[in-house]
């Protein structure tokens, strides 16, 4: 380096001091109106867009396959992993539940581009995921936000192989990654250990087997009593893990509650660092009395809750048992809601005053917010009667 560069160099800042000054002074008084910036984010998150369905299939014996396309042009941006808020009217009120996609990114462009989600009945606790398998059907229209979550394989983060840790209908977004890496869209090795109760239960089983890649390995593990089974057998433990692991293994976890709890203690058996485990998350839980420091005294009772949205005020019921969101939900006031997990956000809420329970599965909120007084709204609890300040939608 020559020492007259050198000097150029560090007397740099005053240069650049100097020009901003003269920007100023010679600026037009016009407001600046275009945005680079902001068209750009405008045009890979388009916000909710309208769509509809073009297909419905049996995913197998307990789930359906919906197919969506986009009314009024492509299909926006996704990642394979990601998932799909979609909006439900069912007697009035507006009910938004997300849903990871389990088609990949290259089959939603173009003319005919299209997504799909795979959704298992419930078992008694979710009427929207019995709704979408008794009554779905080609034809229906929906809004929905596309994209969403935090799900996904980030090459300067993750190992290039990744073992996939997937329950019941949790293969959904495994089943994404898996079919965009036998297209050519993603560049990394892909395991999946899925673990099903039994055979005829394997949720998008045709697909999976007719993904056709050597970078792609499924593994079906079989928890229940099936004598003529030749494949892995009972749970996903450290054993099984370690088995299909390598030297360098980023760990993808997705399925059920129960599952996640499990999988961390089988986890920890192995070492595996924490920057090598993901979880996506698992929507709201299932029984909040479960959690740790939940108490239990309040299980059966209803509070009032006063909420506010600009100088209007409702007051309604909600169960202690039952997220903030469902009691706004239950009765007709509209809140945006995403994960439904206390991750994304959306449901930001502010508690003017009154006591909430925070599920500590679910408590993605920043310090700022613990401070003063915000919650998600669909990983708090009432403890007390509350006064609440939602957004108007």
């Amino acid at each position: 380096m020559k020492f007259k560069g050198f000097l150029k160099d560090v007397t740099g800042a005053s240069r650049v001091t100097k020009a901003r000054i003269n920007a100023f002074d010679t600026a037009s008084d016009k407001p600046v109106t275009l945005d680079p910036i902001a068209e750009v984010v405008k045009a890979w998150h388009l916000g909710r867009v309208t769509l509809e369905v073009t297909e419905v299939r049996d995913a197998c014996r307990t789930a359906k396959t919906v197919r969506f396309k986009r009314c009024d042009g492509d299909m926006p941006y996704f990642l394979a992993g990601q998932y799909v808020v979609i909006d439900f009217e069912i007697d009035g009120a507006t009910i938004s539940r997300p849903y990871s996609i389990s088609s990949s990114p290259s089959e939603a462009r173009g003319d005919d581009g299209y997504i799909e989600i795979t959704v298992r009945r419930s078992r008694g606790d979710g009427f929207i995921a019995d709704y979408i398998n008794d009554s779905v059907k080609v034809g229906d229209r929906f809004t929905a936000l596309v994209g969403c979550g935090q799900f996904f394989y980030e090459p300067l983060r993750d190992a290039r192989h990744v073992v996939a840790l997937a329950g019941g209908v949790g293969i959904t977004p495994f089943a994404s990654m898996a079919k965009e890496i036998a297209r050519g869209g993603l560049d990394f090795d892909l395991t999946i250990l899925y673990g099903s109760v039994s055979s005829d239960d394997i949720v998008l089983k045709e697909e999976l087997d007719a993904v056709r890649c050597d970078r792609v390995k499924i593994v079906h593990v079989l928890s229940g009593d099936e004598p003529d089974w030749q494949g892995e057998r009972g749970f996903l433990t450290a054993e099984l893990i370690k088995k299909y692991s390598s030297d360098d293994t980023t760990y993808f976890i997705c399925g059920p509650q129960a599952m996640y709890t499990f999988l961390r203690g089988e986890l920890e058996k192995l070492s595996a660092p924490a920057r090598r485990v993901r979880f996506e998350v698992f929507g709201q839980a299932k029984d909040i009395t479960k959690f740790p420091g939940y108490p239990a005294h309040l299980a059966d009772k209803t509070f009032n809750i006063t909420v506010r949205r600009g100088v209007h005020e409702d007051v309604i019921p909600a169960k202690a048992t039952e997220s903030i969101v469902v009691a706004l939900e239950r009765a007709g006031i509209r809140i945006e809601t995403g994960c439904r997990s206390g991750e994304c956000g959306f449901c930001r809420t502010k508690v003017v005053s009154g006591s909430v329970y925070v599920c500590p599965e679910n408590d993605g909120r920043r310090a700022a917010d613990r401070d003063f007084g915000y919650v998600h709204a669909c990983a708090a609890y009432p403890t007390s009667d509350l006064v609440i300040k939602i957004p108007i939608l």
